[in-house]
């Protein structure tokens, strides 16, 4: 009898103990507007199950790709307001609300993947600074290829882009089509071959890498390498939601997330040889830029430097500085 008692109570400590490890698991959103098969959307979703696997499964994170959760300019606000513990967001997307976030949207001040990550480096702890300032913190980041002209026709100067279609995703983007007397229009990641197909757009300036998760190719001939500037994702997360995990599972997210950020910045490298080959592999031309059209852009680019050095005050200044000292 004895015997009997002890197995039915040892039977529900189990149970009980079975009921609280289930409990005691954390969940996590993660919101993101890339489609799975992007490299930044593999990346996350690696870093989620190396989470999950090193927390010993107290915390699971479940990835929202292709804007299934919130849309691109959403994200940010949600992470902040802990409607999403986790969220990628494209810096350049929030230079109006804080100059600093568009420093690698500026065409031709860093145009290479060693000139980018120096300038992550110098842009890093102001980063940190404000994103702490706004309740949250950066996880890592990483650079997507570098950034090309997609249009129909042929060019061979920035003046061939008169009055074009011009889709912009972030207000750099934007200010170049002005620049260039462009028509900008504001198109999301998830939109883009929607417009392409209802010629809402027809050009653009952005990386190999979306030019073939948006089947860019489809309706455009051209892609001129102007290798203008990498801009960055960056992976934030919400500081209330991680100073609630018990300090082992904040190891396991900082550890994660480190390598992360070194895997990421090694795709990106791979991703911009690989779809360079299959935008080719598609019928699209892919070309150095003309002559004339990579100095009509790097004048552009001095522009928007000036302006937004202007615009982002001393802090912008410092930024450069140290970026400029490596």
């Amino acid at each position: 009898m004895k015997r009997r008692l002890f197995s039915v109570a040892a039977v529900a400590m189990c149970g009980t103990l079975g009921m609280a490890s289930a409990q005691a698991q954390t969940k996590w959103d993660f919101a993101t507007a890339y489609p799975t098969t992007n490299f930044h959307t593999e990346n996350i979703t690696q870093f989620a199950k190396e989470v999950e696997s090193a927390s010993g499964g107290k915390l699971k994170i479940t990835v929202h790709a292709n804007a299934a959760l919130f849309k691109a300019p959403e994200i940010k606000r949600a992470v902040q307001g802990a409607q999403a513990q986790l969220g990628e967001i494209l810096l350049v997307n929030y230079q109006n609300e804080w100059q600093l976030y568009g420093a690698d949207g500026i065409p031709f001040l860093a145009d290479s993947y060693d000139s980018s990550m120096k300038l992550y480096k110098a842009q890093k702890p102001f980063l940190e600074k404000k994103l702490g300032e706004q309740g949250m913190m950066l996880l890592y980041s990483v650079a997507w290829p570098t950034q090309g002209i997609y249009t129909k026709k042929p060019l061979n100067s920035a003046a061939d882009l008169k009055g074009i279609k011009w889709r912009a995703y972030s207000p750099a983007t934007a200010r170049i089509a002005e620049l260039v007397g462009a028509q900008p229009v504001t198109v999301q990641a998830a939109e883009f071959s929607q417009a392409l197909a209802t010629g809402v757009v027809e050009s653009t300036m952005t990386s190999g890498a979306t030019g073939v998760d948006s089947k860019l190719y489809e309706h455009l001939k051209y892609y001129y390498d102007t290798q203008a500037w990498l801009p960055k994702n960056a992976v934030i997360m919400n500081k209330k939601a991680f100073d609630a995990l018990d300090k082992p599972t904040q190891d396991a997210v900082l550890k994660a997330a480190a390598d992360a950020e070194t895997r990421g910045w090694a795709a990106s490298r791979r991703v911009n040889d690989d779809t360079l080959t299959k935008l080719k592999a598609e019928g699209m031309q892919v070309l150095p830029p003309p002559a004339q059209l990579k100095s009509d852009m790097n004048k552009v680019g001095e522009t928007m430097l000036k302006e937004w050095l202007d615009k982002a005050g001393p802090d912008g200044k410092a930024l450069v500085d140290a970026y400029r000292k490596q």
